[in-house]
């Protein structure tokens, strides 16, 4: 399968939800990748589960996806940002798509498309985001600063894995 474009949605842990409904934020990127996603495109949804009884956010946004894709693949099992990118690396690498549009909240994209730029590099497959009209959140921005920070050593940790085109 030749896919032009992966959408990969990106979850919002939800901390002590666990009722298993989607958190209103992943709730408003899944509707954005809905209404970007077109037939051809691989759509990635990621997110954990924070206790082992509950569903994943993965899982949550498969039973409440409403957009078209041409195939739709649940990652539960990342936990951070890195594991999200690179968990959906082998299914970029798998379809030979030519760009990946990262559907997460604006204060997020950044970092996000930063990470997946790195381990998407020498590639030449563009990276965007997509993310919902939602009112900036200066909380939210200002919680991204330490994790920058981090980035550098998830990048590593996540470098040392094996890809499989």
């Amino acid at each position: 399968m030749t896919a032009g474009r992966v959408v990969v949605v990106l979850g919002y842990s939800s901390g002590g939800r666990g009722r298993g409904e989607l958190h209103p934020v992943c709730a408003a990127r899944l509707e954005r990748a809905a209404e970007i996603a077109a037939t051809d495109d691989l759509v990635v949804l990621s997110g954990w589960a924070r206790t082992p009884e509950a569903h994943s956010e993965a899982e949550l946004m498969r039973a409440a996806w409403r957009g078209t894709a041409r195939e739709v693949i649940v990652d539960p099992d990342a936990r951070t940002t890195v594991e999200n990118m690179a968990n959906a690396l082998n299914d970029v690498l798998r379809v030979g798509a030519r760009e990946v549009v990262v559907v997460t909240s604006s204060w997020h994209a950044p970092r996000a498309k930063a990470a997946l730029r790195w381990l998407l590099r020498h590639t030449g497959i563009r990276v965007s985001s997509a993310s919902p009209r939602t009112a900036p959140s200066w909380r939210a921005s200002l919680r991204e600063l330490p994790l920058w920070l981090l980035l550098p050593a998830q990048l590593w940790s996540v470098g040392r894995r094996s890809w499989r085109p």
